[in-house]
């Protein structure tokens, strides 16, 4: 646009409807080998657009030199935004506090601030962050702090959400609880963990509206081509994957029939999400591009545009 641009031309040119919010979620490469392909697949996903990509990090920052070389390599290399993981868990305050001026320095300006996982036999120290909230509200702290810095901006924060009850969690009221307070505390808006039935996310929705929860709750989806991914994210997370998908997936003639299934079954429910009011859709690539692409190749997201993210339809 050049520097001659009017306030006519502006408006004329403008777009009047937006479509979902669209990002990704990518793991930071291991070793130089799998950071190459990890670029490649980089470069696939920046050619859709996303508004973002996660960049996530393992509970105490022990990969935190390759989070920050997957960052850098975001932020200097191509066109994304990155959101980048925080675990307080096995962190202290100060080491936190540390990072996070750390990704501020370096143009970081998303961060997904979540507790993490909780290594078997781990004991809190006195001086470690318990939980995602009091975590939201250093970022917060850390932000204002820097405010002339930042121009006067905002650090964007999201929180995790949990349609299925969280396992550590007594209920799912408590669970929406929890959420509220993260929203108070300064979070923007929400990343959902997996769930496989578009029922269980509308519940997670009206759940937080009847609690007052106003930021977006974005539907985190896993391409569903991979039984043996699909078992061991119902491991981790407790989130069983439909029994009838599970056995068509492993029941498939060869690969291309398990990918055409997955993505299928996929797309169905992206779609009965966004005509639920979702406000976008995150999805888990598995440093993958291959799948996540053949899922937006199926969905017309703009078909879901709309003058603005407002109450869910």
């Amino acid at each position: 646009m050049s520097a001659t641009t009017t306030l006519p031309e502006l408006e004329r040119s403008a777009p009047v409807r937006h479509r979902p919010a669209l990002s990704y979620e990518l793991f930071p490469a291991r070793s130089d080998v799998s950071f190459e392909r990890l670029r490649e697949t980089i470069g696939h996903l920046e050619a859709t657009a996303p508004d973002h990509v996660s960049v996530t990090s393992r509970a105490g920052h022990g990969n935190l030199a390759r989070v920050l070389e997957l960052t850098e390599h975001v932020l200097a290399e191509t066109s994304l935004r990155p959101l980048v993981h925080l675990t307080s868990i096995g962190s202290t305050r100060d080491q936190l506090t540390t990072i996070v001026h750390a990704l501020l320095d370096r143009g970081v300006r998303g961060l997904l601030a979540l507790r993490g996982d909780v290594p078997e036999g781990h004991r809190l120290e006195d001086d470690e962050i318990p939980f995602a909230r009091p975590l939201v509200e250093l970022i917060r702290e850390i932000e204002r702090e820097r405010t002339a810095g930042l121009a006067g901006g905002r650090v964007s924060i999201g929180v995790a959400a949990y349609p299925h009850r969280h396992p550590e969690s007594p209920t799912t009221s408590h669970d929406t609880e929890v959420l509220v307070a993260k929203e108070r505390a300064g979070a923007d808006f929400a990343i959902s963990q997996v769930f496989f039935d578009p029922e269980v996310y509308c519940g997670l929705l009206e759940r937080s509206r009847r609690a007052g929860i106003r930021m977006p709750i974005v539907p985190g989806l896993v391409p569903a081509t991979n039984p043996r991914r699909l078992e061991r994210l119902a491991a981790m997370s407790g989130v069983e994957p439909p029994r009838e998908l599970l056995h068509r997936l492993e029941t498939a003639a060869d690969d291309a029939e398990r990918r055409r299934i997955g993505v299928r079954s996929t797309v169905d429910l992206a779609r009965r999400v966004l005509d639920a009011g979702a406000p976008g859709l995150h999805l888990f690539t598995f440093n993958s591009h291959a799948e996540a692409l053949d899922v937006l190749d199926h969905l017309d997201l703009d078909r879901w545009s709309a003058p603005s993210q407002g109450e869910p339809r």
